[in-house]
């Protein structure tokens, strides 16, 4: 495919601006003793928990009755990873790996937008807006499942079998990637990215099933959550203790959750939501009509976004997902997500306030901290509201306007550099 000329301007300012946010970050990270940034509890996920995992799996098995293990068998391969790097410490390893997956997004992105027809805000939205959430990315492994959706996504037109291979394999790791198939234009691309999706997880998976004891053992686990603080109905339990609601706070399944009367009907409402949301969703990929080069990109972030807000958790590291998928949007100048991609930008600033900086208010349930949560998912669900209506609209063709049969198709497994018009 043809490129863009692009200056030498351009480029040194992101890759400036990525360094010097990358180096404040792992500075961050490795003096966040002040209570503002987490009284260093932020890196512990790293040298304390993912650590132990990390000898669990290197004896050939999943923690099978660990509660705070949540997470699908790939997430073992990513836990597993720094011990390519025996030079390092495990926290030193993990986070030189996260630093190169967050280089490999940063360059697809920016290699994306040198396309005709694409654009660098994508890049530049990734670059900038990943250090609104602090050192927290360093010490996640979000940015590692995000950096396998970028690249499916972004490889889907040219290759469906690349890009689904890549989508399932994120899955494996995360469960979310798979929503980034979502919008594969209908057709035969649609059945080879599902296809290769399928064989590729399901082929991972036997590997694990043979090679470790235990590797379903996340199902178990994940069963039990209940209601995070940091998610919609824990923000309305957290209002709640302000008018005589006598539940509290505790640890559990390796989060903050709260415990008391009501809270399973809050979980049960959340699932609910979910269910209504993914009912949407197929609802959206049975009625549209009109495909564009950026149909893809804005029904994964859609998809992301309402999966998201109707979690039982939503813990800060989700704003990493959506940043990634907003930045791919952003790449295609037909996208409909631009007034998203905002609101995602100020969650994830508000989103660094309440974690790390005013958690505890944040558990002790004060207005401080409820309204914090209330402002950051305000946001959320207004960028979800709004990513599903715009997705909705964009996939309509413009009244009085069908595609000609002239056109190249949405069902081919390379869509046109030049998007079918919207409007």
């Amino acid at each position: 495919m043809n490129r863009l000329r692009v200056t030498p301007g351009p480029v040194l300012a992101l890759a400036a601006v990525w360094l010097a946010t990358r180096a404040l970050m792992s500075w961050l990270l490795t003096h966040d003793s002040s209570p503002l940034l987490g009284g260093g509890s932020v890196p512990r996920e790293v040298w304390r928990l993912y650590f132990h995992w990390y000898g669990v799996l290197s004896r050939g098995a999943f923690p099978a009755h660990d509660s705070t293990w949540q997470y699908p068998p790939g997430a073992g391969a990513v836990l597993l990873a720094p011990g390519l790097l025996p030079w390092w410490t495990y926290f030193q390893a993990f986070v030189a790996l996260t630093l190169a997956a967050d280089a490999l997004i940063a360059v697809t992105l920016f290699r994306a937008g040198t396309r005709p027809g694409h654009s660098l805000l994508g890049a530049a939205l990734w670059t900038g807006g990943l250090p609104l959430l602090l050192q927290v990315p360093l010490a996640r492994y979000d940015v590692q499942v995000t950096a396998l959706a970028v690249v499916s996504l972004l490889t889907l037109a040219r290759s469906p079998r690349a890009g689904g291979v890549l989508g399932g394999l994120g899955a494996l790791v995360k469960v979310w990637p798979v929503l980034v198939l979502l919008g594969t234009p209908q057709g035969p691309a649609t059945r080879r990215a599902w296809g290769w999706a399928v064989a590729a997880g399901g082929t991972c998976l036997a590997l694990f099933e043979v090679s470790f004891n235990n590797p379903l053992a996340f199902l178990w686990q994940q069963g039990g959550r209940g209601v995070q603080i940091e998610s919609f109905g824990g923000t309305a339990l957290n209002l709640a203790r302000h008018v005589g609601w006598s539940g509290r706070a505790r640890y559990q399944y390796g989060a903050i959750e709260l415990v008391g009367p009501h809270v399973r009907a809050v979980a049960a409402a959340s699932l609910a939501l979910t269910a209504a949301a993914f009912a949407l969703l197929v609802l959206w990929r049975l009625r549209a009509r009109h495909w564009s080069p950026a149909t893809p990109y804005d029904a994964a972030l859609s998809g992301v976004l309402l999966f998201t807000a109707t979690s039982r958790v939503i813990s800060p590291q989700y704003m990493i997902w959506l940043l990634g998928l907003a930045a791919v949007c952003l790449t295609s100048r037909h996208t409909s997500q631009r007034p998203v991609a905002v609101l995602i930008l100020a969650a994830s600033a508000l989103s660094s306030v309440a974690f790390p900086m005013f958690y505890r208010d944040v558990v002790a349930g004060t207005w401080t901290g409820c309204l914090l949560m209330l402002a950051r998912n305000g946001l959320l669900a207004a960028a979800a509201v709004l990513s599903f209506v715009l997705l909705w609209r964009s996939a309509r063709p413009p009244a009085g306007k069908p595609v000609p049969a002239t056109e190249p198709r949405p069902d081919s497994d390379r869509l046109p550099d030049r998007a079918l018009s919207i409007s």
